[in-house]
């Protein structure tokens, strides 16, 4: 038996349209799962900040058993310049975002005997990071505790919850960083594998986390970082 196969699974992925998310939805269905894809742009068009919204698009989903919470936002400006309406969007959708999808997800697994829940950290949650990013890095800092505090709560109903913390990936969210052959060189600077990850390396690891294979893991994040965290 093949400890990756997720077929017969129900899974959601939130923010699939691009980057990441769209990796992981593609690699999800690859293992077998049926996949619903929920983003602002496409396929189930879901504010996840809202929760009207997120418990209408829970509802046409129906059954569940693997939600991946990737839906998130930056807005990379010092903490004498952010706006307070911009630090509260990265909050509403990074965190709060996360929090109603997983609860309301959650409550169908539940119904299933189970299931695994995957949130998308980043290293700026255990670290300063290298660039003023306050909104984003303390929206992914509070993901990692909340995937700590879910992961204890929901384990009596057979529900894992994990997370996976990427370093810099080239995604829409990372444009700046790829952007500017010195703010990448700063980068690689703290990259001791002196390679970074692509979307297909943070997506099997949210596999790897969603699969029987992890059967036995909960409340951890799991750092694809190219050995960044490690210094």
């Amino acid at each position: 038996m093949d400890i990756l196969d997720l077929s017969g699974k129900r899974a959601v992925v939130t923010g699939a349209a691009r980057g990441i998310g769209r990796a992981t939805a593609d690699l999800l269905e690859q293992a077998g799962a049926r996949v619903f894809r929920i983003d602002l742009d496409s396929g189930i068009r879901c504010d996840v900040s809202d929760e009207a919204q997120v418990e209408q698009a829970f509802r046409e989903i129906g059954a569940l058993d693997i939600l991946v919470n990737n839906a998130g936002i930056a807005v990379r400006k010092g903490s004498f310049d952010i706006t307070l309406a911009e630090w509260e969007r990265v909050l509403a959708v990074n965190l709060t975002g996360l929090f109603l999808c997983s609860r309301i997800a959650a409550r169908s697994m539940k119904d299933r005997g189970g299931g695994a829940i995957v949130n998308l950290a980043s290293i700026m949650g255990f670290s300063g990071g290298l660039f003023p990013n306050p909104a984003y890095q303390a929206s992914k800092g509070a993901v990692v505790n909340l995937t700590r505090a879910l992961a204890l709560e929901f384990a009596p109903l057979g529900i894992r919850v994990n997370a996976v913390a990427p370093t810099f990936v080239r995604t829409d969210l990372t444009t700046p960083v790829f952007g500017n052959p010195e703010v990448l060189e700063r980068v690689m600077a703290h990259t001791p594998l002196g390679v970074l990850p692509e979307v297909g390396d943070i997506a099997r690891a949210i596999l790897f986390l969603a699969s029987p294979a992890a059967r036995c893991i909960t409340g951890v994040t799991l750092p694809v970082d190219s050995g960044y965290l490690a210094r």
